[in-house]
């Protein structure tokens, strides 16, 4: 391993002090020749010289790096939240740290700890849940001592700087997509206790409904996890309905009422029409491709991030709520009644 490159060395070699070396690659003002300045930062660049950036946080107050904490990597959507956030931030120079709480309001609570007191700048926080644990959450994202900004889900009890998707719109779009292509016995498969998002993908769903005068079926709901396995229980319910279409709300909740279906030798659309929710490429490994409410997770990431710079910025800036569209992206997974 090659030794690291100091300022000290730069400045034996450009004949100068360190204080100016400092002053130049950190581009601070200071009364230094062009032609200094440019002999200073080729040495740099032929020793390929790497800035200590802890040294240079004690200067500047920032560490020029940001910490999420996300509820599921293996959820499709979750991984593209980071996977956007990550090349966002790193397109704005800060690197990202990337933490998993396994759906834990427990673990959203150290995981928060750990990463202020690691120096990051600030939190992108995706809930573990909006319901349960919410009062612990909402106590311990107030004494942080770093901006943070709620991505995706959100605690009502909470003023803050967030960003979301309207999921009320979504599960409307859902239902309507369902409606319009014939179906009335439709059954909601939803996470409906631990996310205010869930819930509100529900009262749209159900806003549909009554538009239209349909009478829910008896469970109109049916609780599942964002988890394949806990849809796959869940889908047995459907199994057992007469409904002809199922909206699920999430991808993974899809995934697993597939899995179920064609286990019980069940086809989509075939059987049952399925509308699925955030779009996440979830149907890549299933035929027909779904039809689904998507969720652009690029378009929410640099929302997020644009808020969390807005607030680097400006400690005492308003607080801003974002609410983003959902939109309907047709495909092959519903049949048209009829």
């Amino acid at each position: 391993m090659a030794a690291k490159v100091t300022l000290k060395e730069i400045a034996r070699e450009a004949g100068v002090s360190i204080a100016t070396v400092s002053l130049v690659l950190n581009d601070r003002p200071c009364r230094v020749a062009t032609s200094t300045r440019e002999r200073i930062r080729a040495i740099a660049r032929e020793k390929r010289y790497v800035p200590n950036q802890i040294a240079r946080s004690l200067v500047t107050q920032r560490s020029r790096t940001l910490g999420l904490v996300v509820p599921n990597i293996e959820s499709r959507y979750f991984s593209a939240i980071a996977c956007q956030l990550e090349r966002h931030c790193r397109a704005e120079g800060y690197a990202l740290f990337i933490t998993v709480s396994d759906e834990q309001v427990e673990n959203d609570v150290v995981l928060m700890r750990q990463l202020a007191n690691r120096g990051v700048d600030g939190l992108f926080v995706v809930a573990s849940s909006e319901v349960s644990g919410a009062d612990l959450l909402a106590e311990e994202l107030r004494q942080l001592p770093v901006p943070y900004v709620m991505v995706d889900r959100y605690l009502d009890r909470l003023k803050c700087d967030r960003v979301r998707f309207d999921s009320e719109l979504g599960g409307y779009l859902a239902a309507r997509c369902l409606l319009e292509h014939g179906h009335q016995r439709i059954l909601c498969v939803a996470n409906v206790r631990g996310s205010n998002s869930g819930r509100d993908r529900v009262r749209g769903f159900c806003r549909a409904l009554a538009e239209e005068g349909v009478e829910p079926l008896s469970p109109e709901v049916v609780q599942s996890s964002y988890h394949i396995g806990s849809a796959y229980e869940a889908a047995g319910r459907l199994l057992e309905s007469n409904a002809t279409a199922v909206f699920a709300t999430s991808d993974s909740i899809a995934l697993g009422t597939l899995k179920r279906l064609y286990e019980a030798g069940k086809r989509v659309p075939t059987d049952y029409s399925l509308v699925s929710y955030d779009n996440s490429s979830a149907d890549a490994l299933f035929e027909p491709a779904l039809t689904a409410i998507e969720q652009d997770a690029a378009e929410l990431a640099q929302h997020a991030l644009a808020l969390m710079l807005r607030r680097l910025a400006n400690a005492d800036a308003p607080v801003t709520d974002e609410v983003l569209a959902p939109k309907l992206v047709e495909k092959d997974s519903v049949r048209k009644l009829g």
